[in-house]
């Protein structure tokens, strides 16, 4: 390691000699503050000392690294971004030398045999990863955007501030009590969830992980049907219970019948001549300020049909609710198609690094 880089101890600052400037100050866990003097050039290389271990920043700007780190003294003639990935991958949380605050010693490091390609090769393999995540960072952004321009969708089409094409008259203020009735699902302990059971289920943790305001496809399975509670299809499932109040925010609707619903869901099943099952959903989670204040507890937080029956919201025709659910649901399928191929890129990069750094493929 040692042919690698030079590392030495970051600097201290005092809340006395801290001042305000533009400078950046990096402490073990990243940016912290600005300050009104720098101590390292671009580019920069500094990771955790004490405190958190394992992150690893390449600075392209005049910093300040705290005493909290460690930072690249000397390159030793290689590519400062090679270093950086380098480092990066080679899990320094690994060498954590305290027993109570993580420490890394760096003199642990000098003597660990490493694995160097030459610098032009260095470079050829810093550039591929660059452009690998300048394709993530456009991802990002575009990801950033659309989420945007739907949360600006929701604001517009589900207070009817804006109208679709063809739609017109006034929308009514319901109380969800007056349009629906409200079931909870019954057990569904995770020790019955298994991959060949022969029901199709939802437990109540998956509300909040997998499935979004619509729900087509049932990812669980269980071995289990009698004294269950099952779905028809237009019902709207909330979570009824989280150590988080913003958690039970979450609204789904279920479009399978006959689907096992666990415990500690909250089942609501609105008049289908009034009410269309994603557009509640939808309305529920942008109403999510409302749903906030019918929530109960303080260690462990609530949500029953009791609180919910009391949701107001407005509602306009059927086919003007399925048609705003239309939208909204088919800026969900971009949002969800771009992730996953943001996944995927993620999943190239890493496959990519595991390659160039061992040798195993080589571009030069």
């Amino acid at each position: 390691m040692s042919d690698l880089c030079l590392l030495q101890r970051g600097f201290d600052i005092t809340e006395a000699t801290k001042k305000v400037g533009t400078i950046p100050v990096y402490s073990s866990s990243g940016f912290s503050y600005f300050h009104n003097e720098s101590k390292l050039q671009p580019p920069a290389v500094i990771t955790g000392r004490k405190g958190m271990l394992g992150k690893v920043f390449y600075i392209e700007e005049p910093c300040w690294p705290h005493d909290t780190t460690l930072w690249v003294k000397d390159f030793k003639g290689n590519e400062p971004r090679f270093v950086h990935i380098f480092l990066s991958q080679f899990r320094l949380e690994r060498f954590d030398a305290a027993t109570s605050v993580p420490t890394l010693n760096r003199n642990n490091l000098r003597g660990i045999p490493i694995r160097l390609p030459q610098p032009s090769e260095q470079r050829a393999i810093a550039t591929a990863l660059s452009d690998v995540d300048g394709l993530l960072g456009g991802l990002d952004r575009l990801i950033a955007k659309k989420r945007d321009l739907k949360q600006a969708a929701m604001q517009q089409l589900l207070t009817g501030q804006t109208r679709l094409p063809g739609f017109h008259g006034e929308w009514e203020v319901k109380r969800l009590g007056d349009v629906a009735t409200f079931f909870k699902g019954k057990g569904l302990p995770k020790s019955a969830l298994s991959e060949s059971g022969a029901e199709r289920c939802i437990h109540y943790g998956e509300l909040f992980t997998r499935y979004p305001e619509t729900i087509g496809e049932i990812f669980s399975r269980a071995d289990i049907s009698s004294g269950v509670f099952r779905s028809v299809a237009n019902d709207v499932l909330m979570p009824t219970s989280d150590v988080t109040p913003r958690g039970l925010a979450k609204a789904s609707c279920i479009r399978v019948d006959g689907v096992i619903l666990g415990g500690d869901i909250l089942v609501i099943r609105s008049d289908t001549n009034l009410v269309h099952g994603p557009f509640l959903s939808l309305v529920i989670r942008y109403e999510e300020t409302q749903v906030l204040q019918l929530v109960t507890g303080s260690t462990v937080y609530h949500l029953y049909g009791s609180n919910m029956k009391n949701f107001t919201f407005s509602l306009p025709t059927l086919p003007e609710q399925t048609a705003i659910a239309e939208v909204l649901t088919e800026m969900d399928a971009e949002l969800a198609g771009l992730e996953q191929r943001r996944e995927k890129t993620r999943a190239l990069k890493q496959a990519m690094m595991q390659e160039l750094l061992t040798g195993r493929t080589r571009l030069i």
